[in-house]
């Protein structure tokens, strides 16, 4: 008989404060929440706005190993170490993304903490929330139709309908619409052409909306994206189009942060979802800004390993918003490390030292890179039940001799008081060391040299091969003035290098640049590695396969 309760099991069994109690203890009062029935609110722009004269708290960055899929529990930590913080007395609170139904429905399950270390409502978060994707997801294929409806009346802008740039998008799965025709059928129909679709969460408007200070630069961020080129080469912009206003409309509501609790009731703030190998992997830059405000401590997290989110998180959100973290914790567990050591998931229950051994080497390359950009640090060695007490004395031993700080945490089975060693940890971090924080590369570089910085000294690459496409746009990007923004790598997860199937810490490998994609609104140059997919297919068997809901109208199967 399993008597270890599931995440959902968990989560319905908990008890919420209504969220106005919630907003109570960070100081916000009802008319600063604009409620989404008795556990949501978000934050009312007057709040936002007087927030700003405030000083602002610690920030403090989770980030992790390459991801497996023996799992790490990054969100767990998050979650785990603000409870924790709040045990030792602080003033904390988390700042995390929002969960895309892509990879609720297919691979993950779900996304909103684990165990006892959840933000709840679980259930909403992990479907429609408050409705912030689906306001996106509106706001994408409003423009894509209004870009095939300029073509059809007329075309004033002379834009060449073999270069839209711009996709639709839609919140989910879907490899068949990776590459469409539309417009077939006709005059009446429409200009045929090749589309496609992006997942919502790659974008350029979950990007733009997570890295806006406000609602004017939101406005102003939606102008300046580039849709196409018309017929002389030339970009053309969503202000060109003359339609940002419309899409500001779209997005008045999905750009206030979204207020929840932990199982525990610490106060979270949940917005926005950009994904991490496809986009920057960061939530909102309104959010993280609220809740240093709101909060002498705040845990915030990005996405996958830190050759992604962390090094998204660093040189783009960080540099956009200004701020910067104090300290930056690590997660690692010691499955994930035997995989990264050449076992398979299901030879995980049993003990070996010597994968384990060679795994550790993944770690150290995250390690070194927090280092090289000057912040404090502490891996979190995320215990699993599974997990023999050799194998976690080993990796702590591994950890001494090369001294990497380091904590066990609990926090899935224990929530907060599984957290105490670590938040003691960081309190010690910022305490005692000083964020010395610097970028690994100056904008006024060209793009080429900031994409070489990223694959050498973040991924550990020898080289970088541009494809011939990839050297034109480099030389047309510096042309159009785009050569002075930062550098956000589209690249597999799973691996260090941009073949998911080299784990560990790969040598000698090359990082390949087919294309490079504009994202002039969100402010940054997206650059394509491998075979990385900006619209995700399904697994052979998708997490939805598990999913229901019981006869009281309770959800089944999210984790």
């Amino acid at each position: 008989m399993n008597l270890i309760k599931s995440d959902i099991e968990i989560a319905q069994a908990a008890l919420m404060k209504p969220i106005k109690e919630i907003g109570k203890k960070i100081g916000l009062g009802e008319d600063d929440l604009e409620s989404f029935g008795k556990y949501k609110a978000k934050l009312s722009t007057d709040v936002l706005n007087r927030l700003s004269e405030k000083e602002s708290g610690k920030l403090i960055l989770v980030t992790a190993i390459n991801p497996t899929p023996a799992g790490e529990g990054k969100s767990t930590v998050t979650v785990g170490l603000g409870d924790a913080l709040n045990k030792l007395g602080k003033n904390a609170m988390v700042a995390m993304r929002e969960p895309s139904l892509g990879p609720t429905m297919g691979l993950k399950g779900g996304a909103a903490g684990g165990g006892y270390s959840q933000v709840l409502p679980m259930e909403d978060i992990n479907l429609h929330f408050t409705g912030d994707l689906h306001a996106i997801t509106s706001a994408n294929n409003a423009l894509a139709a209004l870009i095939d409806n300029h073509l059809q009346q007329g075309n004033e802008l002379r834009i060449d309908q073999r270069r839209i740039v711009w996709k639709r998008a839609l919140d989910l799965n879907d490899r068949a619409l990776r590459k469409v025709i539309i417009g077939l059928g006709g005059p009446v129909q429409g200009v045929p052409r090749e589309d496609g679709f992006d997942i919502t969460v790659a974008s350029e408007i979950m990007a733009v909306l997570c890295l806006a200070t406000d609602l004017p630069d939101l406005k102003e961020r939606l102008g300046k994206m580039v849709i196409a080129y018309n017929v002389d080469r030339k970009p053309v912009t969503v202000k060109d189009l003359g339609v940002e206003g419309a899409l500001t409309l779209l997005l008045k509501e999905a750009v206030k942060p979204n207020l929840v609790q932990t199982i525990e009731h610490t106060p979270a703030l949940i917005h926005g979802g950009p994904f991490a190998n496809i986009a920057h992997g960061c939530n909102s830059v309104i959010a993280t800004k609220a809740a240093v405000k709101l909060a002498d401590y705040v845990v915030t997290e990005a996405g996958f390993g830190a050759d992604l989110g962390a090094e998204k998180f660093l040189h783009i959100k960080a540099r956009s918003a200004g701020i910067k973290p104090e300290a930056v914790v690590i997660v690692a567990t010691v499955r994930a490390l035997k995989m990264h050591g050449g076992l398979q998931k299901n030879e995980l229950a049993s003990e070996d030292i010597e994968a384990l051994t060679s795994g550790f080497a993944n770690l150290k390359k995250h390690v070194e890179t927090i280092e090289s950009f000057g912040l404090p640090f502490v891996v979190a060695i995320n215990r699993f039940i599974a997990d023999t007490d050799n194998e976690l004395k080993v990796l702590s031993a591994l950890c001494d001799q090369y001294e990497i700080p380091h904590a066990i945490t609990e926090v899935w089975e224990k929530g907060g008081d599984g957290g105490v060693d670590l938040a003691k940890r960081v309190l010690g971090l910022i305490e005692m060391q000083e964020s010395n924080f610097k970028p690994l590369y100056n904008l006024e570089l060209p793009l080429e040299d900031k994409i070489k910085t990223i694959a050498q000294k973040v991924y550990g690459a020898i080289n970088v091969d541009f494809s011939a496409k990839a050297r034109k746009q480099l030389h047309e990007f510096a042309e159009h003035g785009w050569d002075q923004l930062p550098i956000c790598m589209a690249k597999t997860q799973y691996s260090l290098s941009d073949d998911p199937k080299k784990l560990g810490r790969p040598e000698s490998f090359i990082i390949t640049i087919r294309e490079l994609k504009p994202s002039i609104g969100a402010g940054f140059i997206v650059a394509l590695t491998g075979d990385v997919m900006t619209m995700p297919g399904l697994p052979k068997s998708p997490a939805a396969l598990k999913m229901d809901v019981n006869e009281k109208g309770q959800a089944i199967g999210l984790f």
